[in-house]
This record gives structure tokens, C-alpha cells and sequence, in this order.
């Protein structure tokens, strides 16, 4: 099976944070082209989720797969095939929207599709401004950039349009349908509606304890 074959596959997912059972007996399946939207109330454990597929935590039980392989036995290979962008954009305030573009994809050994990334996001005039000269909706689409700039086959985007507007909603619709069309993968978590053709959904709700 190639990578553009493999599936990202959860199997039977239980997640604790501290004394707080957040969710048990979750599973998935996400093969290349596919979508999977994550809805909840505050609290259900959509981060979470999103957290534990990019291996910043660890299961209490269950499993991650890719490609057939559990994820915990070599997690470094999978990690490098995901982009996640959590809460947090991850910028610093001195530097321009190019250079933390070029810095970011230096951080993953690629060069930057710095100008792709720009006119995908409509930062091409804020390019060369200090970051902290850009709103809270520019800043956001700076951190979705990072996936164009960079690309990778996994996306795990954590309420990726908080912050923006009709425009910024739409491009961020735009990159995700393209970035399937080309076999991406990616899971999306959100409170709000996002126009994601044929996505699978995944209520937290129905899982939690």
C-alpha cells in the first residue's frame, strides 16, 4: 500500500485528562480524500482529539493506525506527515508573514511555497508587515498558510476559522477541497459549520462518560 493509499484509522479511543473520563470506545477510519468534522459542546473533548491524533497525547486506551501500523510503535514517521494547527497560531510578533512561513517550513526541512501560501490566504500586502501589525483574523489565516506553505498529507485543524470572515472562510473551504482532491486527508474540529462535501461527522457527544 503507498502513502497516498494508507488510512489513518482510530480504533476503540478512550481519552482521560487527569480525573475526567472525556471520551471512550471511539472509532474511525480516514482514508486518502476523506474528511472528518468533530462537533461538541465546550468541554466534549474536540481538542482532544485533535491533540491525540497529532501525538501530543497519549491514549488511554485504543489505538492509532496508519497505514496499517500502530502509531505509538514509531510515532516520529507519522508525525512527520501532519500538519496540526491547534488554538494557538504560533506567531511571533517580529517577524514578517513571510519569514515565519520560510521559518516554519525550514522547522519541517521543505522549502517554502512562500508565495502559494500568501495569495491562498490573501496576505500578499501584509507580506512584509510585522505580525504584530495584523488582526486576529489575518494572524489566523497566517497559521492556515503553514499548510500550503508546507504541505502535507494530514491535516488536524483545531476550529480553523475562529477569527475569520465570509472571505477567509471561503479560501480556508477552498484549500481543504483542493487538498482533498489531491488525496489529503484531513479531520476538522468545530462548533461552527463548515462547508465540507461528503465529510464523515463525529459527535462527541455520542461518546462521552
Amino acid at each position: 500500500m503507498t502513502q497516498r493509499d494508507a488510512e489513518l484509522r482510530g480504533e476503540d479511543l478512550t481519552c482521560r485528562r487527569g480525573e475526567r473520563l472525556v471520551f471512550a470506545g471511539l472509532s474511525f477510519a480516514l482514508e486518502a480524500g476523506g474528511a472528518l468534522v468533530v462537533t461538541g459542546a465546550n468541554g466534549s473533548g474536540k481538542s482532544s482529539l485533535l491533540r491525540l491524533l497529532a501525538t501530543l497525547l497519549r491514549p488511554e486506551s485504543g489505538r492509532l493506525l496508519w497505514n496499517g501500523s500502530p502509531v505509538a510503535a514509531d510515532p516520529a514517521p507519522y508525525r512527520a506527515l501532519i500538519h496540526y494547527v491547534g488554538h494557538l497560531d504560533a506567531i511571533k510578533p517580529a517577524l514578517t508573514p513571510r519569514e515565519t512561513l520560510g521559518f516554519w517550513a525550514g522547522m519541517r526541512g521543505r522549502p517554502a511555497r512562500t508565495d502559494e501560501a500568501l495569495a491562498a490566504l490573501g496576505l500578499e500586502r501584509a507580506a512584509t508587515w510585522p505580525c504584530r501589525w495584523l488582526s486576529a483574523g489575518q494572524r489566523r489565516r497566517l497559521a492556515l498558510a503553514r499548510l500550503v506553505a508546507s504541505p502535507a498529507p494530514i491535516w488536524l485543524l483545531d476550529e480553523p476559522s475562529a477569527a475569520l470572515d465570509t472571505e477567509g472562510e471561503s479560501r480556508l473551504a477552498a484549500m481543504i477541497a483542493a487538498h482533498r482532491a489531491a488525496g489529503g486527508r484531513v479531520a476538522v474540529a468545530t462548533h461552527q459549520s463548515l462547508p465540507i462535501e461528503g465529510a464523515q461527522s463525529l459527535a462527541l457527544g455520542d461518546f462521552a462518560r
